[in-house]
Parts: C-alpha cells; sequence; structure tokens
C-alpha cells in the first residue's frame, strides 16, 4: 500500500474515533476526487488528506492550489447533485508533512 493511502485509512480511523462515519472513500467524478466523505452528525464533510515526504516547494498545504480546490469543489457538487436533498457541509484537509520515509 502507498504512503498515501495509509495516510487516507489512518485519517478514517482518526475521525471515526471522534464520531464521525464512513459515507464514500476514493469518490471520483469528472471532474476528480475526493479522499473521503464523513457524516458528521448531520453535517456531510469533504476531507482532502494530503501527504508530503519533502517540504522544499511548500509541503502538503501548498500543494493545495486555487486549481485542486476547484476540482475539489466541482467533485463535491456532482456528488451533492446525487443525492435526494442537500445536507449542510464542509471541506476538511488534513495536512501531514513528514521527512520520516515509513510513515505509518
Amino acid at each position: 500500500m502507498n504512503t498515501g493511502l495509509q495516510a487516507e485509512q489512518w485519517e478514517v480511523l482518526h475521525l471515526q474515533q471522534h464520531g464521525l462515519k464512513l459515507v464514500a472513500q476514493n469518490y471520483r467524478s469528472r471532474f476528480g476526487e475526493i479522499d473521503i466523505i464523513m457524516q458528521d452528525k448531520d453535517v456531510l464533510v469533504f476531507v482532502e488528506v494530503r501527504l508530503r515526504r519533502n517540504v522544499d516547494f511548500g509541503g502538503a498545504a501548498a500543494s493545495i492550489d486555487a486549481r485542486k480546490q476547484q476540482r475539489i469543489i466541482h467533485t463535491a457538487q456532482q456528488y451533492l447533485g446525487s443525492l435526494k436533498q442537500t445536507p449542510p457541509c464542509r471541506f476538511d484537509v488534513v495536512l501531514i508533512d513528514t521527512a520520516n520515509k515509513n510513515f505509518e
């Protein structure tokens, strides 16, 4: 398993421990992908997980540029359009910067 998938799995477990329920993982549309979709009470949470081992180019936070944000928004809109009712929603970002090559 690559480290990006490991980070996503770790985050799903972390969020579940805080009471959120997994709705979907790696939801894909023609616009892009949303790593994790969770339910936090009545709020639908779109979660982007970014892992970077090298911070030379700004690290995990810098990897979510305006283009990436737009792709996430369009993908979330498509997902929401497939629902009978549109719930309140939010976007969360998990940033992991590590020089550790054995992220687990």
